[in-house]
């Protein structure tokens, strides 16, 4: 059964999304026979290209993907590089991480109740700074610009890019150049940039792609946040996908084509800044530049990760704050009083989504734990790691852009019949869940000791008893910690829930973003909480199931 596991998990991560890319390219070109397409015409792509302010949405997109991105990396390179080592780096390290777990729609609702213009920011300086004892009539959330928005995924974008750096960090011997670097002068930064980071990033350069595929084309985050005239090209490819007229199928086909362009575009522009940053970096390096009176920069880095932290679990707080606010005027920084009626009021609204939520997300997150298992324990036995090509299949899901392949995948569970059942929805859940899943799990798999496997087999026990009554008991809190990962992104799907569910399984954030455009934050409260809360009780799982099965074995506690 092992052998399948590789092809399992490539067909599962390609499949569905070259047949995605190619249900939306046909459509693109005109043909969609149940449409009444039979020809290839650009008649659709010319009719994209006359909509009104369909240029100002390209540009919006692109640069959101660019500008979130650098700007999330610079503020992980700054603090990677002024602290890494240093008791404040593992303090911070660990606050940052549970914000992996946040789905981006509750960290935009959550950054949403901060900075409006009635948000807690206004109710801490109104009236003495402003005053004035109303809410200002500022232009912030759904800002033309889309600045709220670039704030929103900066912020959440953080943590993965922080993560995957550390991850790599290891396989660079970081700490010894550093003091290498140190003692030739160079300052702590000037030292890590010029001697590690090239190294590190060259090891999370499929990350930082997929952070730009995601933010070229995010749907949930731009709806809370975004600019609403024009929105961003993907919540507009979203609302003709949703239109009434079928053949705006076609227009929005044409445009989940463009889309795919404006991410590739996007990476490209990456690319090429890549090769200007590198040769920069190089001119520095031989210059002898040192960089000594680095002090303020460190500072800097430090100051900007933790407001980037604070303001998540703020706004984490202040979700959980409305879900139970009774009357709440402004300027009051605090609720005159608490009540569970808005709980009472949502529960039997929320029960249906809850239920598609835990199913589909601990279902997905199962088969995705059993292929990664399945992959790894292949490669322990085989030797072959399948290399960067390997790697390149793992990432696939998160490079391509989700509108430009997931309408064509709705086209195509269309074609077969299967469109809007739940087997189709566990499958797209699974399509993103398994690549964290994998990435997850497979530094600490690979970084097991395999002389424990070379003493179990000198006893007598077969490689499968081994793996069973060993390494998987020894390796329990990664795979639970894996499994709680894949569980956080089941949660946070939005766009192919909304597609591919066909709005007959709502989760709790398809009915949470679509609470958006509504004036009622208790209910929004309520719904984002219940989102929030999901994924760290998987996290909380991870952590006390291994505690609680190995209570009584210390090194197993060390070990796991």
């Amino acid at each position: 059964m092992l052998r399948l596991a590789p092809a399992l998990a490539i067909g599962v991560l390609l499949a569905p999304v070259a047949c995605g890319v190619l249900a939306t390219l046909l459509p693109a070109l005109g043909y969609l026979p149940a449409l009444g397409g039979h020809g290839i015409t650009f008649s659709h792509i010319e009719g994209l290209l006359a909509f009104p302010g369909i240029g100002r949405s390209v540009l919006l997109s692109l640069a959101t993907g660019l500008i979130t991105t650098f700007v999330a990396l610079l503020i992980v390179i700054a603090f990677i590089s002024g602290w890494y080592g240093t008791r404040a780096f593992a303090r911070v390290q660990h606050i940052i991480s549970p914000l992996l777990s946040v789905p981006h729609a509750a960290a935009a609702f959550g950054l949403a109740l901060l900075i409006a213009p009635s948000g807690f920011f206004f109710r801490l300086i109104s009236p003495t700074f402003t005053g004035s004892d109303r809410p200002l009539d500022l232009f912030i959330l759904n800002d033309p610009l889309g600045l709220a928005m670039m704030a929103g995924l900066v912020a959440k974008e953080i943590p993965f890019l922080l993560l995957v750096a550390l991850a790599a960090l290891p396989q660079t011997n970081a700490r010894l150049a550093g003091q290498i670097a140190q003692g030739m002068g160079y300052g702590r930064i000037g030292g890590f940039i010029f001697v590690t980071w090239p190294l590190v990033y060259r090891q999370i350069r499929l990350a930082v792609f997929a952070v730009i595929a995601y933010a070229t084309s995010v749907v949930d985050v731009a709806v809370i946040l975004g600019p609403l005239t024009p929105p961003t090209l993907s919540v507009r490819l979203t609302q003709w996908m949703a239109d009434p007229d079928i053949t705006m199928r076609f227009v929005a086909s044409a445009g989940a084509l463009l889309q795919l362009l404006v991410t590739v575009g996007a990476i490209a522009i990456w690319i090429l800044g890549e090769k200007i940053l590198a040769r920069l970096l190089r001119r520095r390096r031989n210059a002898g530049l040192r960089y000594q009176g680095d002090r303020w920069l460190r500072s800097l880095g430090l100051g900007m990760i933790v407001a980037a932290a604070g303001v998540i679990f703020l706004g984490l707080a202040l979700l959980a704050l409305w879900s139970f606010a009774g009357f709440w005027a402004f300027p009051d920084m605090l609720p005159r009083g608490f009540t569970l009626g808005n709980w009472n009021r949502v529960l039997p609204s929320l029960t249906s989504p809850l239920a598609t939520t835990l199913v589909t997300g601990l279902v997905a997150t199962l088969i995705a734990v059993a292929l990664a298992l399945g992959c790894l324990e292949r490669e322990a036995r085989t030797g072959r790691t399948g290399g960067s090509r390997a790697l390149l299949f793992v990432y696939l899901p998160l490079i391509v852009p989700q509108v430009s392949f997931v309408f064509g995948l709705q086209l195509f569970f269309l074609g077969l019949g299967v469109d809007a059942t739940w087997g189709a929805l566990v499958l797209v859940h699974l399509v993103f869940v398994l690549p964290y899943v994998f990435l997850s799990l497979s530094d600490p798999w690979r970084a097991w000791d395999t002389r424990y496997a070379s003493i179990s087999h000198g006893l007598g026990a077969s490689p499968n008893r081994t793996f069973w009554r060993v390494r998987l008991p020894m390796l329990l809190k990664p795979a639970l910690v894996a499994s709680a990962v894949g569980f956080a992104v089941s949660v946070g799907q939005y766009l192919p829930t909304l597609l591919i569910g066909g709005g007959r399984w709502p989760t709790i954030t398809t009915e949470a973003v679509a609470l958006a455009s509504g004036g009622d934050r208790r209910v929004i409260g309520v719904y984002a909480f219940v989102q929030m809360v999901l994924p760290f009780v998987g996290f909380a799982l991870a952590t006390l199931v291994p505690a609680f099965l190995f209570r009584n074995r210390k090194d197993m506690k060390a070990t796991a």
